[in-house]
């Protein structure tokens, strides 16, 4: 049988456009039946649907770091899923519909973009998030203040990195790199005289624990200025440290040992061997 999957560069094209808008149509269909015929569907709520989203967002995020392209496909079609089921809920209610939603994201992209749509110049990409966090207050009537419109309730690394990119966007922030690295070792030093240089009897928890919440923006505000981005570079880090972590668990197993009968000095060895896994070819990490 000859396969008419779409070649990559065929995606893009505005070729594919009724597909994609009958698609769509397919998607609020289905939604609409089951809407109005399955038990749970019937039964959901704005409410009772929140937490299931966050978990779907969570599991893109998971997708995207594993590059896992097939399962990034899924992940979006469980998204897209609850997109339009809020809509569909909030339309039962005589608020809007799905397409009031679309239309005023249309409308918000052209505003925010006046380099593209408008007179507006802007050369680079911080000239545009400047000016896309300057609209985003005239849109608010700066009543909320620049930060304002930073989610309560983002994890606190993300309200972080999410913090700092809203002030630069109103102009305060460091000029260099240099002046946000020596501003780390500022906040560690004061974080050590607070743990008392290792001494738990010197140490003043609660003030330890403001010095090291400072330590800790410090390094975000860092990475942000080397373009890492914090959160998946500290996934990446527990995703490391989990396969290392099973491959000794698995070692220790195949050599007829129990890991907590293993000295920390054996476990090492097996950790060095993960290690070494790793940066072979088929390796893990």
């Amino acid at each position: 049988m000859e396969n008419t999957a779409p070649a990559p560069g065929d995606l893009l094209t505005s070729a594919r456009r009724p597909a994609q808008l009958e698609a769509f149509g397919r998607l609020l269909d289905v939604l609409d039946r089951l809407r109005t015929e399955c038990p749970w569907d019937k039964k959901q709520t704005l409410q009772s649907l929140r937490h299931l989203t966050i978990e779907e967002t969570y599991e893109i995020s998971d997708a995207i770091l594993r590059d896992d392209l097939p399962d990034l496909k899924k992940e979006l079609g469980d998204v897209m899923l609850h997109l339009t089921f809020y809509a569909r809920i909030a339309a039962e209610k005589g608020a809007f519909d799905i397409a009031d939603v679309l239309n005023a994201q249309c409308e918000k992209l052209i505003y925010r973009h006046p380099h593209i749509y408008g007179d507006v110049q802007a050369d680079d990409e911080d000239a545009v998030k400047r000016n896309w966090e300057q609209l985003k207050l005239k849109e608010k009537g700066n009543t909320t203040g620049v930060l304002g419109g930073v989610p309560t309730s983002l994890p606190a690394l993300v309200k972080a990195m999410r913090i700092q990119e809203k002030a630069r966007g109103a102009g305060f922030d460091w000029e260099e790199p240099e002046q946000v690295w020596q501003k780390v070792q500022e906040e560690l030093g004061e974080f050590g005289e607070e743990y008392g240089h290792g001494n738990p009897a010197k140490m003043q928890a609660e003030r330890a624990a403001d010095e090291f919440g400072d330590l800790l923006f410090s390094l975000v505000n860092f990475a942000r200025f080397a373009g890492i981005n914090p959160e998946e570079a500290l996934e990446r880090t527990n995703r490391k440290f989990i396969s290392r972590f099973q491959y000794l668990e698995k070692a220790a197993e195949a050599h007829g040992q129990r890991l907590t009968d293993l000295s920390l000095a054996e476990m090492d060895v097996y950790w060095e061997q993960a290690k070494q896994q790793a940066t072979q070819p088929n390796g893990a990490n």
